[in-house]
């Protein structure tokens, strides 16, 4: 793992990202923690099944209850983070992660490990991941100057990606050489570095309006409203939960797919895998570039047009190393689609949003994405078991045409530069903005839609749609 970067402080208006000190200190943080929690997403199965003789239905239960904070607690999550400091949310949630995580190898060494312990540990440290990932996305903004955000998710989005991979790689070399349980100890010390690095996060967050205090299910109804009340955001917020629906349903069954029906070895899926993940840190990293020549708009229709076509070769593919190829080769367009597009919506909905929003308006796409999630996955085994993987994943395929259809239908389709900023705050004096800037019927600097084309994506855990 890394350590906090150290460098003489930059303003935020810098066009060197990474010269900005502060900026450094988060990305450093949060790329640990990603790392750290793919090793954990690797290790925990293989500790239940291999060392617990957990059962099929024990594997299940421990895998939903993994899912289930996102989709009771997100709403809670950004409420809070815009109600307090969102730095000091984030250092209390990775400390109880680690301190969660903690038990499991304690546990083990005392021979006194359950699996009831790790569901248990799975729910704590899934509620905490919510709390921290609501405060981290929208800590962001107010870090960097609004005119560097979309350069600024290009580098996260890119980072999280290898990130992630590297992770999983390095999860498996400890599982392997330490066990499963004492391989838990590199994501403990992740959040143990994510926790540090934030608490050395020098910029000052925006003011809160503490002008009177309100019952947290009121400032959740407000976010609800603001992003229902903004067509831009209602927009990308229903691209993002319409399309993790369709990437759930397909996800679930793709593995299985994979290595029963086209008989794909595992050294084989893992480097598939590994060009998925270089393909959403291309896309991620050529986003700017991509929006700047095409426009937003055109180059996220255009990512999300090109998805469902990504899952031709899946469905018509046959045991075979030509296959094999063809499919990886289609996953790494398929992420770099994602990663483009991901990054370009997350950022567009960042500008746009006030500041005493920001967490709000995050948490209600992340509780709509997270809640499709697991529903998906029963109507994939479901359909599964019914009509069999192949037809459901054809099913999948045509549901990833919903989110098309959505921003086709918006005015954010011909949308050729990146949106201004919403206008200031209220001062003290003045009455609470409970709705976001007056919604759009009509986008600025956008000309007649004679290009239309579309996107999508975001990051796990606890991020946007996938």
């Amino acid at each position: 793992m890394t350590s906090c970067a150290e460098s003489p402080s930059m303003s935020s208006s810098s066009n060197s990202l990474w010269r900005h000190r502060d900026f450094r200190r988060y990305l450093t943080g949060q790329t640990a923690s990603v790392a750290g929690s793919s090793i954990t997403q690797m290790a925990l199965p293989v500790l239940a099944v291999l060392h617990l003789d957990a059962t099929t239905a024990q594997v299940a239960w421990l895998a939903f209850l993994g899912q289930l904070p996102p989709a009771l607690l997100a709403l809670h999550a950004g409420a809070l983070a815009d109600r307090q400091s969102k730095r000091r949310q984030m250092i209390t949630s990775d400390l109880v992660s680690a301190a969660a995580l903690a038990t499991v190898p304690v546990a083990a060494a005392l021979d006194a490990l359950t699996v009831s312990q790790l569901m248990i540990v799975a729910v704590v440290q899934g509620a905490a991941s919510v709390l921290h990932d609501a405060a981290a996305i929208s800590l962001l903004p107010s870090l960097v100057d609004r005119s560097l955000i979309q350069r600024s998710n290009s580098r996260v989005g890119a980072l999280f990606a290898i990130a992630a991979t590297t992770g999983s790689h390095l999860g498996a070399a400890l599982t392997a050489v330490l066990g499963p349980a004492l391989a838990l100890l590199g994501d403990i010390a992740s959040f143990l570095i994510s926790a540090g690095c934030t608490a050395r996060i020098q910029t000052a967050e925006p003011a809160r309006d503490r002008a009177k205090a309100r019952r947290l299910g009121e400032e959740i109804g407000e976010g609800l409203r603001y992003v229902h009340g903004d067509e831009w955001l209602r927009t990308l917020t229903l691209v993002n939960a319409t399309t993790s629906f369709a990437l759930g349903l397909l996800n679930t069954l793709w593995a299985l797919y994979l290595l029963r029906t086209l008989a794909v070895s595992a050294t084989a899926f893992g480097v598939m895998l590994g060009l998925g993940a270089l393909g959403a840190a291309a896309g991620a990293l050529t986003a700017p570039a991509l929006a700047r020549r095409w426009g937003p708009g055109p180059m996220m229709l255009t990512a999300l047009a090109i998805t469902p076509l990504t899952q031709i070769p899946l469905l018509l593919a046959s045991p075979g190393l030509r296959w094999q190829v063809t499919i990886a080769a289609v996953l790494f367009l398929q992420l770099a689609c994602a990663g483009a597009a991901g990054t370009t919506q997350r950022s567009i909905r960042q500008i746009i949003t006030t500041a005493g929003m920001q967490a709000r308006m995050q948490s209600v796409s992340t509780w709509l994405t997270a809640g499709a999630r697991p529903v998906a996955a029963l109507l994939a085994g479901g359909l599964g078991t019914w009509i069999g993987v192949r037809p459901t994943l054809t099913a999948g395929t045509f549901l990833l045409l919903v989110p098309l259809m959505v921003l086709a239908r918006s005015p954010l389709r011909a949308l050729r530069h990146m949106p201004d900023s919403p206008p200031a705050p209220p001062g003290p004096g003045d009455a609470p903005v409970p709705s976001p800037h007056a919604p759009r019927t009509a986008p600025p600097a956008v000309p007649t839609p004679a290009r239309t084309e579309d996107d999508l994506h975001d990051r796990s855990p606890g991020g946007d749609a996938t």
